[in-house]
């Protein structure tokens, strides 16, 4: 696509999974009137829709079936996504790392600055009994204010590891209860979240410049111009990496000849 290979970085996908692990720790216990705890659980947690797991109660209207979804239990999907210009970076810059491998330490791999996107995520905490929903809720709400902020591996090839918050936008509650003696109760928190997180291209792999050779000539209008001038630039010191911290020898050569450098084999020709 757009010429560029294959790539796929996972970035949305850590994402999600990222945030599902905020909430994948979860309990809730219950007392009697004495107050003493008669059931503690762990609430389950599952991506999908929030009408995934309404239809499955509607379906089931055995109350005391065992084969019956369980309450209470939380539930999250992608909303949707949107492009932030606010966060835009500098297009033409470039992340650069050098190859680790010894096979690989003349190479470079090279990417251009990530583009910056809003992933909007709800999670749904659903349950039959209201103090297990405002259980689950208040272990949730104080940690944001309004954001939590995750550090993820972004890039593991290049070495990038990025804070990305997630914004706390807005509770919404709704209680599906009807009134008919059949029905199953589901209360219902929504919570609207924004994740700020960037997209990455592809990486570029290429040898590292190590000297750079420029020859000048007098006069390039006659059929044979003659040198007149070389300036070369390398590291100093020769064995120094891309991203070590090192200086450059510079060399200005002068010649009286008309010979050319032949950059297939690295020498002067007549």
């Amino acid at each position: 696509m757009l010429g560029n290979r294959q790539f796929y970085h996972e970035t949305i996908r850590k994402i999600i999974v990222a945030f599902g692990t905020l909430f994948n720790d979860i309990h809730i216990v219950r007392k009697n009137n004495s107050g003493a705890v008669i059931q503690s659980m762990k609430v389950p947690l599952a991506y999908g829709p929030k009408q995934k797991f309404l239809a499955r109660l509607d379906q089931d209207a055995d109350l005391q079936s065992k084969v019956a979804i369980t309450l209470p239990r939380l539930g999250f999907e992608i909303q949707d996504m949107q492009y932030d210009p606010a966060r835009k970076l500098n297009r033409v810059q470039k992340f650069k790392k050098v190859k680790s491998s010894a096979s690989n330490a003349d190479k470079l791999d090279t990417q251009f600055m990530p583009v910056p996107y809003n992933l909007g995520i709800e999670l749904y905490a659903m349950a039959k009994q209201s103090d297990d929903a405002l259980q689950i809720v208040e272990q949730i709400l104080p940690f944001f204010q309004p954001d939590y902020t995750l550090t993820i591996n972004d890039m593991t090839d290049m070495g990038i590891k990025r804070d990305v918050p997630i914004v706390l936008e807005s509770v919404s509650y709704e209680d599906s209860y009807r009134g008919d003696y059949g029905d199953r109760r589901a209360i219902i928190y929504t919570l609207s979240f924004t994740s700020k997180f960037y997209l990455y291209g592809p990486v570029t792999s290429g040898k590292i410049i190590k000297s750079v050779q420029v020859d000048q000539y007098a006069n390039v209008q006659t059929e044979a111009p003659k040198r007149e001038q070389r300036y070369t630039v390398a590291p100093n010191p020769a064995t120094a990496d891309a991203d070590d911290d090192f200086g450059f020898n510079e060399t200005v050569s002068f010649f009286q000849d008309a010979k050319t450098f032949d950059p297939a084999t690295g020498e002067d020709k007549s």
